[in-house]
């Protein structure tokens, strides 16, 4: 715990790479601090953490986005759940490859974090601020398995979500057992 409280004292970088190994293969998101210098600062907390390891992409909606990001151990996404982050001002565009911060309205960011899979730039106007984009892999994203759609983990403004919060990953694996994993998401370089 402790750890973790010296993380969240500790801005990224100006520019950093995190890979991410998962079970279609790997892919590599570039961030940007001067984008979303919030949404940059709690991605980099979270990697250090190693919160997103052994998760699932749990809302995967082809052509639109693939999400991610809540812990796939009960005990850790509770810890998490409500540490919100405040709002960055959007400063690029919700277009392919791009990455960003779910949330059900103002001042709601945590943790879970979408790619975008097409042109969602509507999402732009509503407060959706881009931190980062797929510089190697995008291929490897846009294949996820996206046969849930919105089943597996939509609802995150209606409150469908409560099951994996409270079930982690054995819920997703018994209901929804063709989701792909985030087997572990690292730093490129020395961080």
């Amino acid at each position: 715990m402790k750890f973790l409280a010296l993380l969240a004292l500790v801005s990224a970088p100006n520019v950093f790479q995190v890979k991410f190994e998962t079970t279609a293969g790997n892919f590599v998101i570039e961030v940007h601090r001067d984008w979303a210098p919030h949404g940059a600062d709690r991605f980099y907390e979270l990697v250090r953490a190693r919160y997103y390891d052994d998760s699932r992409f749990f809302r995967v909606v082809a052509g639109s986005w693939a999400q991610f990001g809540i812990a796939g151990q009960p005990k850790i996404s509770q810890k998490w759940r409500h540490r919100t982050i405040p709002d960055d001002p959007v400063r690029q565009s919700n277009t392919l490859g791009y990455i960003g911060y779910a949330n059900t309205g103002p001042g709601t960011r945590v943790t879970q974090v979408y790619v975008n899979l097409g042109d969602n730039s509507r999402l732009n106007a509503t407060g959706f601020a881009p931190f980062g984009k797929v510089v190697e892999g995008l291929e490897i994203v846009q294949k996820l398995y996206s046969g849930y759609g919105e089943n597996s983990g939509g609802g995150m403004r209606a409150g469908h979500q409560d099951q994996m919060f409270d079930e982690g990953n054995s819920y997703l694996d018994k209901e929804f057992p063709k989701l792909d994993k985030l087997i572990r998401a690292r730093l490129v370089g020395n961080r």
